[in-house]
């Protein structure tokens, strides 16, 4: 039978009832005893309506007391501080001033963005952005501006100390190989700049103090790299700064004058050198040792239809001398060969040489160009040379031994003349 909130006693409505800001903590005790009697000490029993519901009231009122009891804590840490700023809990909100997550007390408390989206962030780590086609609505995009991208290796330029580091090991290599192409590659492999004159002075220094062999490959080196890696004036200016460093080069190589001047006739007759080298230093040479040097290539150049004179003016020759001071020394015993038969046997012979790779056109062209430049010389020992040389030249390039470039190159002959007035204006032949 539920019995009426109004009739129940003072006795129990008495801690709903009470006034003021808190019960003191004895009394708060008492009841909170009082409450645990309800319960009963031997364990749970049945409880009527009107003890379940004064049991709900007290909890109600127990949780009251709870709070007011926290706040009167607060209240005097307050009081006790006399106006001191209090610092902020960990909990509290000014306590966060620094922390990235919502303010809303939404999600789930993870950073903003996944920690890129703070100032001065680049981005997510480990993000990897890709290339981005430029935007033509971007106030900055540049039509004109926009080109293909080049990438490309930049070598940077060797320094005087690090030339010599790198290319005094490639001529040793090289006296023991002898491969010019392998030299050239190398080369091509480092940025020279403007010091590519060094490197023929460097080879022929070295050349010097070594033996007579290693002077005929590095009369090749330099006469192979011409074109391609040097020009022959680099050459020039690499022998003119030899022949003033002469009296330091003979106190190791006390030949060291003669055998400059070998190489520079060599260089002459290989058009390393320009033609004109000997006649800038006509008049304008005070060294003794230089004078000496100049005196030996001069010499040495008078004579120089003699072939294998400046060929083996180190002492080597055969086999191990140029392709093109072959295919050359072989047009020229056609020249001074005597009709229509040394003609077609040496055509047959260079068209095997073409055919099997063993001369390439490079080699080929380059020993016609030689006979070209020599020709006026030649026809003063062989006056039939330039007749000659047109069979031969023509006959080379109807079996597709040179090209067509090369057979129209062929010098014209000489001043031709009327055999009589009577012959109705034929020109003799």
């Amino acid at each position: 039978m539920a019995v009426p909130a109004a009739e129940l006693g003072a006795t129990d409505r008495g801690p709903f009832a009470t006034t003021g800001p808190c019960l003191a903590g004895a009394e708060e005790e008492e009841e909170e005893d009082r409450d645990e009697e309800l319960l009963g000490a031997g364990g749970p029993r049945t409880w009527t309506p009107q003890e379940k519901l004064l049991h709900e009231a007290r909890l109600k009122a127990k949780a009251k007391r709870r709070l007011r009891r926290t706040s009167s804590r607060d209240s005097a840490r307050e009081s006790l501080s006399e106006g001191a700023e209090p610092s902020p809990e960990p909990g509290s909100p000014k306590g966060r001033g620094h922390d990235r997550r919502s303010r809303m007390g939404k999600g789930r408390g993870l950073p903003k963005k996944g920690g890129a989206g703070g100032k001065g962030v680049w981005g997510a780590p480990g993000v990897v952005y890709g290339y981005q086609e430029p935007d033509a609505r971007d106030p900055n995009y540049d039509e004109a501006a926009q080109g293909d991208t080049v990438y490309a290796t930049v070598v940077p330029e060797l320094e005087e100390g690090e030339l010599e580091k790198n290319v005094q090991p490639m001529v040793l290599e090289y006296f023991e190989h002898g491969d010019t192409s392998e030299v050239m590659e190398l080369l091509r492999g480092l940025n020279l700049g403007g010091r590519r004159h060094a490197v023929p002075s460097l080879a022929v220094a070295l050349a010097l103090e070594g033996k007579a062999s290693h002077r005929e490959l590095t009369s090749r080196l330099l006469s192979d790299l011409v074109g391609h890696v040097v020009t022959p004036e680099d050459i020039a200016w690499a022998f003119d700064k030899m022949l003033r460093d002469l009296p330091d080069l003979i106190l190791d190589t006390p030949e060291a004058p003669q055998m400059l001047g070998q190489f520079i006739a060599r260089a002459v007759a290989d058009h390393a050198l320009p033609l004109d080298f000997l006649e800038r230093y006509k008049g304008r040479v005070d060294c003794e040792h230089a004078r000496a040097a100049l005196d030996r290539a001069a010499v040495l150049l008078r004579i120089k239809r003699d072939v294998n004179r400046l060929d083996n003016v180190w002492g080597v020759g055969g086999g191990q001398r140029p392709v093109k001071h072959l295919v050359k020394e072989a047009v020229v015993m056609v020249l001074e060969g005597s009709g229509e038969g040394p003609v077609a046997m040496m055509v047959t012979l260079l068209k095997v040489l073409w055919e099997t790779g063993l001369v390439t056109l490079d080699q080929m062209n380059r020993g016609f160009q030689r006979v070209y430049e020599e020709l006026g010389d030649i026809s003063l020992d062989v006056p039939l040379a330039h007749g000659l040389l047109e069979r031969l030249v023509e006959l080379c390039f109807d079996r597709g031994i040179i090209t067509r470039a090369l057979r129209d190159a062929c010098p014209a002959r000489g001043r031709k003349r009327f055999v009589s007035e009577g012959d109705g204006g034929r020109v003799k032949q």
